[in-house]
């Protein structure tokens, strides 16, 4: 990654919007695209079914389609799910992509009970996938990051360049903030 894209990368942030399970058939997805942690190129919007099935092509399938995803420099998730139990293959997805994926939590992933709730909602298949994600690290000062596709000191490099206001990186944070605006009518919370 050259010196430019360490300190202007072009991220691709990833989230999905609030969903109530019992009455949602869907869930919004939004993607935003920053270059640093201070200006927007762009936004997508999808939608993928609630505990969907085969994340990780639908994700691939979609970015792939975007016109968002050329030059970047990578693509940051909130998280190994979307839409409540769809689960992403870290390592699938950034070599279906072609690019680095970096998932970000704000606490140890380790410690996160998804195993319990994909076994009680019988998608226990779903295992293998939570067991291949790449182990988690820590980053000073803020999340933890796994990673797919890039070494741990690059990504940590490209999460640091696209932080700016919080823990996440903007285009993560932002994609947050809009797809719960998306799906409530209005951003709140921790974003």
């Amino acid at each position: 990654m050259s010196l430019h894209a360490l300190r202007r990368p072009h991220v691709l942030g990833l989230d999905d919007g609030a969903f109530d399970r019992h009455r949602d058939p869907e869930v919004p997805i939004v993607a935003v695209r920053m270059e640093g942690a201070d200006l927007v190129e762009g936004v997508a919007m999808t939608r993928f079914p609630v505990d969907g099935d085969d994340a990780t092509a639908f994700l691939a399938g979609w970015i792939g389609e975007l016109r968002l995803a050329r030059g970047l420099s990578g693509v940051v998730l909130g998280g190994i799910t979307i839409a409540g139990l769809g689960v992403v293959d870290v390592r699938a997805l950034a070599a279906a992509i072609a690019l680095p994926v970096i998932v970000v939590n704000r606490r140890d992933p380790s410690d996160h009970r998804l195993a319990d709730a994909l076994r009680t909602a019988g998608l226990g298949a779903r295992l293998s996938i939570v067991a291949g994600t790449p182990p988690a690290f820590w980053i000073e000062n803020g999340p933890w990051v796994a990673c797919a596709g890039i070494e741990a000191p690059q990504a940590a490099a490209l999460v640091a360049a696209s932080r700016r206001k919080a823990d996440l990186p903007e285009p993560l944070r932002l994609a947050h903030l809009i797809a719960r605006a998306v799906a409530t009518g209005e951003s709140r919370g921790r974003a």
